[in-house]
C-alpha cells in the first residue's frame, strides 16, 4: 500500500511563497500521474495542478503562472512551488496518485491514494 504524506503548509502574507512536499512511503509503484488539489471551507476539491510520468505538467487557471509542480522520482517526492500567494488560495491541500494511465484534474475520481492535507493560510 502507498501512504502520502504533505508537509510544507503555514501562514503566509498575501504576495509570500510556500513549498509543499508529499512523500511517499511504504510500498510504493511508479505512479503515472501525481496532483495537489485543494479544498477550502464550504468549497468543493478543486484540482491545482498535475505532473505526470514523462514530466508533463498541467495547472489549474487560477494559478498558471504562479504555481510549480515538479517531482523527484528517486525519493518519491512531489512538490508544490507557490508563488505570489493570494487570499483565495487559503486552502487544505492534498497530494495524490494514481496508477491508470490518465493524468488531468477532473474528475479527481481517478486519483486512488490520497493524502491527508497541509494547511495553507494566506492573509491579506
Amino acid at each position: 500500500q502507498v501512504q502520502l504524506v504533505e508537509s510544507g503548509g503555514g501562514s503566509v502574507q498575501a504576495g509570500g511563497s510556500l513549498r509543499l512536499s508529499c512523500a511517499a512511503s511504504g510500498y510504493t509503484y511508479s505512479s503515472y500521474c501525481m496532483a495537489w488539489f485543494r479544498q477550502a471551507p464550504g468549497k468543493e476539491r478543486e484540482g491545482v495542478a498535475a505532473i505526470d510520468s514523462d514530466g508533463f505538467t498541467i495547472y489549474a487557471d487560477s494559478v498558471k503562472g504562479r504555481f510549480t509542480i515538479s517531482q523527484d522520482n528517486a525519493k518519491n517526492t512531489l512538490y508544490l512551488q507557490m508563488n505570489s500567494l493570494k487570499p483565495e488560495d487559503t486552502a487544505m491541500y492534498y497530494c495524490a496518485a494514481e496508477w491508470l494511465g490518465v493524468c488531468v484534474l477532473s474528475p479527481m475520481g481517478f486519483f486512488g491514494y490520497w493524502g491527508q492535507g497541509t494547511q495553507v493560510t494566506v492573509s491579506s
